[in-house]
């Protein structure tokens, strides 16, 4: 493994070739038409004399052993751990971004760095390490979609599950093709609000709805992550939408993360959440009839608990990242034999 400032090169997946070597990425659903020498909206893939490619193969910025709650993924092997890999470049650009440092790429810089670590290596690395699964996350695993591809499908070889965390913004065929080694994805849902999630994100709330739907069609185990902004997306008719979409649309089995939000990156304006709003947001969920919904960066707090659905004990308790009481059986509530929904519990 060594230190790299230079792009490699790997032709992209997913792309049509246009007249006047221009090319269309069909990767994400901004769907990039990208002119010669010039890069999507992600940043590291770039249309050279006519060929997309992918410039961070291989070329993970950051690794590192992370407790799976950590994603957070509560209803996925809790209490592993998971190798969390990321390359540099993002296809959205979050006012409040806590990865802005790797994740947000521009056409002046265009430097692409990290570290070479071929796709069995960062298999091996995980499996050295323990870990249960690989969690593709930091930035956003759609726009390094060939290396976790490639990693993903060594993974399952090696009885490694995979994992991404995302915000939810691939196209249905990129997603398709992986599923026979995507097990498991954290979505970020940051709102519910269009202009909001335009002056936020970049990106259109609709076409993230369609791939959470997209996600639960397949197959995939997925929870669904909103980070509580206040005044964008803290009123109670968003919470509760949120909320109803998660339950008419994905299931009530389907835990939802409320998490609190502290100013970073440009979003510096708007407070801190304020715990009671984060209190409020899980009980409008669980009103609306979901079965698991937590309160994330609120260490201490009930909202970190998992209760069961049926009986309402206490099922696993946690502070923090830890797990420190397990009342579960081979996927059953220990009290009442309700099954937990989830992979591994």
């Amino acid at each position: 493994m060594v230190m790299s400032s230079e792009p490699m090169l790997k032709e992209a997946s997913f792309y049509e070739k246009l007249d006047e070597n221009r090319v269309r990425c069909k990767l994400c659903r901004h769907g990039c038409v990208i002119t010669e020498g010039r890069r999507g909206i992600c940043g590291v893939r770039e249309n050279r004399s006519g060929t997309l490619y992918s410039l961070v193969y291989g070329l993970p910025c950051s690794w590192h052993v992370d407790p799976i709650e950590k994603k957070p993924l509560f209803h996925f092997f809790p209490g592993s751990k998971a190798f969390s890999i990321a390359t540099v470049g993002c296809n959205f650009h979050c006012l409040h971004c806590q990865n802005h440092d790797i994740s947000q790429m521009s056409e002046d810089d265009r430097q692409v760095f990290g570290h070479t670590v071929s796709p069995l290596e960062a298999v091996e690395m995980a499996y050295k390490s323990g870990c249960k699964s690989i969690s593709y996350t930091y930035t956003e695993p759609t726009i390094f979609y060939e290396y976790a591809y490639d990693t993903a499908r060594l993974a399952k070889e090696r009885g490694i599950y995979n994992n991404f965390v995302t915000n939810g913004y691939i196209q249905d065929e990129p997603l398709k093709a992986i599923l026979p080694y995507l097990d498991g994805a954290n979505i970020d849902l940051k709102g519910f609000n269009e202009v909001v999630y335009r002056k936020i994100c970049g990106a259109d709330l609709n076409g993230v709805l369609d791939t959470i739907r997209l996600y639960k069609r397949l197959g995939i185990w997925i929870e669904i992550t909103t980070l509580i902004i206040p005044g964008w997306n803290d009123s109670e008719d968003e919470i509760g939408g949120i909320a109803r979409f998660i339950k008419n649309d994905l299931g009530a089995e389907t835990p939802w993360h409320v998490s609190a939000f502290y100013p970073t990156h440009r979003l510096t304006d708007a407070p801190r959440s304020p715990h009671s709003t984060l209190h409020r947001a899980r009980q409008i969920g669980i009103d609306e009839g979901l079965r698991y919904v937590y309160e994330g960066n609120i260490p201490g707090s009930d909202g970190e608990n998992t209760y069961c659905y049926n009986c309402k004990k206490l099922i696993i308790r946690r502070y923090g990242y830890s797990i420190i009481e397990y009342n579960i059986e081979d996927g059953f509530c220990k009290y009442c034999n309700a099954t937990i929904d989830g992979i591994g519990l």
